[in-house]
């Protein structure tokens, strides 16, 4: 007959179990709670088998009687405990990778080992381990994985470690001779992990001298399976990605691409990883920065959906970073290198990486919404001595300016502070010129240029085929003369006023016929003072002067006296 047992709830997996121990029509006498299931046992069928059940038999007050134990914490659960008792009982089970471990550690938990039986549980899963589940990788892989829900107790046995050595083994085995297709396929399999068994198992290859190439198919694997699509990343991938990032090793030891950095670095971004493991990511960008492309950029401005700009900090602190390490790292300073007579940053990686910031701030340069303190925060990251030419800056600018078409005169000139006239080619000068866009100081400041280089003996078609930036000693000549035409205009606009004040006082004393006219006007010419100095110091005037002062006025002062010496044939000699 059927036995009672005050179980609430009979476990589903028991079925079979059941079925033959109420067809025997023989009373259970041992009730096992395992959370909340319940198995209804036989002590004469359990007690061989495992030692802890024997123990607890032993320990009861009425050992004849039923007796309940409470398994709960076994590792596995019910359904470890199920094929345990099965076991006991004779039934037949199938054992396979992802339940070997959970078997495992129930046979030791129970004690079902060669001590309490010679064809014990323990015997049966360990020869199952060492000829069918570790002899893969796929199987050891699936063994660590299942481990995960049994820990401590899978460590303490060893079978954690045991998983952990027959999976570094095998790794770094396909890495050198796949037997795959394709031959990375070992990578993919290491991407169920967990992170904590995958940083194991990475030790692990590293111990077997994994080469660099192939610990970052590993890493870059792991993370580009294990993060989900970039558009539905969430806040709850925060401490997935987080455990990514602290499984990086140092740049000198494994081979990343920065492309896989910059990917991480805008996923970090979008879930609002830590400071530190943002910060992590953009010093590994900046140490390779001269690697990357304006892709790998964009990579980390642009949001997952990679439709909007959603972060420019990074980027600008990544391209800081670099030039602090140019500038440092290597020896060199800000000074310490010239070419053309001029100081600048000419390393290959520095000039490589400006032509990349220059084509990035022109991408982002179109954005409505982009303020200047963020464009010219990027573009001014790079130091105006790194650039040979601005020809790029000034590309960017001017689509700034076309993109903004409301700015003011101050804000234009703003942003055109990232750029230096004077390192325009000729082609850019001549477009800067008839630029409308532009402030007024910059355009003067192209003209100005090509006036000083006529100037120095340097035509249009010397500029055309040479268009070089200017040395340090003609910088100099730049600003002396620069010096000497405010002088000279100063001069000019007073020997202007001084003359129209002696002609209305002439005109005044002795009065408006132009024979005497003529006279008066005549007689000051006999002094060379004037007119020599006036036609020395016109021809001299340059309005296109950077940084001059208004002309405004000097234009008014020459009108005038057009006007009033226009009667006077010497008139031609002055224009």
């Amino acid at each position: 007959m059927a036995a009672s047992f005050p179980c609430s709830q009979l476990s589903p997996s028991m079925d079979r179990t059941t079925q033959w121990v109420f067809s025997q029509d023989i009373p259970t006498d041992l009730i096992v709670e395992v959370g909340n299931s319940c198995f209804p046992l036989h002590k004469l069928m359990m007690v061989p088998k495992s030692g802890y059940i024997r123990k607890k038999v032993h320990q009861a007050a009425d050992p004849a009687a039923i007796i309940p134990i409470d398994l709960s914490d076994i590792p596995g659960g019910a359904e470890a405990f199920d094929r345990a008792a099965r076991f006991c009982y004779g039934v037949n089970f199938e054992i396979n990778v992802y339940n070997i471990a959970a078997l495992r550690c129930s046979a030791e938990y129970l004690e079902m080992t060669e001590e309490h039986g010679e064809a014990s549980l323990a015997s049966r899963t360990e020869e199952f381990l060492e000829k069918a589940a570790l002899k893969t990788l796929s199987g050891a892989v699936a063994v660590l994985r299942s481990c995960e829900e049994l820990l401590p107790f899978a460590d303490k046995i060893g079978l954690v470690q045991r998983s952990i050595d027959v999976i570094g083994l095998k790794s770094c085995k396909e890495a050198t001779f796949p037997t795959r297709s394709p031959s990375e396929w070992w990578a993919a399999e290491l991407s169920s992990l967990p992170p904590t068994f995958f940083q194991k198992v990475l030790a692990a290859m590293q111990a077997r001298s994994a080469s660099p190439k192939t610990l970052a198919t590993a890493i870059s694997t792991y993370a580009n399976l294990t993060l989900p699509n970039n558009a539905t990343l969430t806040s709850h991938h925060q401490t997935h990605l987080e455990s990514i990032v602290s499984l990086l090793p140092p740049n000198d030891t494994v081979a990343l691409p920065i492309s896989f950095f910059c990917l991480l670095l805008r996923n970090a971004i979008a879930v609002s990883a830590s400071p530190a493991s943002r910060e992590n990511l953009e010093k590994r960008i900046s140490s390779l920065l001269d690697t990357a492309t304006l892709t790998d950029l964009l990579t980390i401005t642009l949001d997952p959906s990679g439709e909007r700009i959603a972060n420019l900090d990074s980027v600008r602190k990544v391209i800081s970073g670099f030039v602090e390490r140019e500038t440092s790292g290597s020896g060199r300073s800000l000074a310490g290198i010239f070419y053309g007579g001029g100081v600048a940053l000419c390393s290959a990686p520095m000039q490589k990486v400006a032509h990349m910031v220059d084509a990035f701030v022109a991408e982002i340069a179109t954005d409505a919404e982009m303020p200047i303190s963020k464009f010219v925060g990027i573009a001014a990251a790079i130091p105006k001595s790194a650039r040979k030419f601005d020809d790029d800056l000034y590309r960017a600018v001017d689509i700034y300016l076309k993109a903004h078409p409301g700015l003011d005169e101050i804000d234009r000139e703003k942003v055109c502070s990232v750029m230096d006239p004077l390192k325009l080619s000729y082609e850019a000068r001549l477009h800067a010129s008839q630029n409308k866009r532009l402030p007024l100081q910059i355009v003067l400041s192209a003209l100005y240029y090509d006036q000083l280089k006529i100037r120095s003996g340097k035509g249009d078609d010397n500029m055309v085929t040479r268009p070089h930036l200017p040395t340090a000693e003609v910088v100099r000549k730049q600003a002396k003369a620069d010096a000497s035409l405010a002088q000279e205009n100063e001069a000019l606009r007073t020997e202007l006023a001084r003359m129209k004040m002696l002609v209305s006082n002439f005109e005044q004393s002795q009065g408006s016929g132009s024979s005497r006219y003529a006279k008066a006007v005549a007689a000051p010419s006999k002094k060379p003072t004037f007119f020599a100095s006036f036609s020395r110091t016109f021809g001299k005037l340059n309005p296109f002067r950077h940084g001059s002062k208004d002309t405004s006025n000097i234009a008014d002062d020459l009108s005038v006296d057009v006007a009033v010496a226009k009667p006077k044939k010497r008139r031609s000699s002055i224009s």
